[in-house]
């Protein structure tokens, strides 16, 4: 799922199976067949949903944190 050539950047070290885990959920979660390795068949509005998702997710657990 993951590639070396991506330009993103985790600021905790080892958190990329985390983030993937994460990425699998929030896309189950709004019905896009996200897999393992290449994705470059989804169109821009099934990986805009599956990121939405992620930040609505981050969101709401820090806000949950808040109280």
């Amino acid at each position: 799922m993951s590639s070396n050539n991506s330009s993103n950047k985790l600021v905790v070290p080892g958190a990329r199976e985390a983030m993937d885990k994460f990425k699998m959920e929030a896309a189950n979660e709004v019905g896009v067949n996200l897999k393992a390795g290449y994705n470059g068949d989804l169109t821009s509005r099934q990986a805009g949903s599956v990121g939405g998702q992620m930040v609505k997710k981050m969101i709401e657990a820090y806000e949950n944190g808040l109280k």
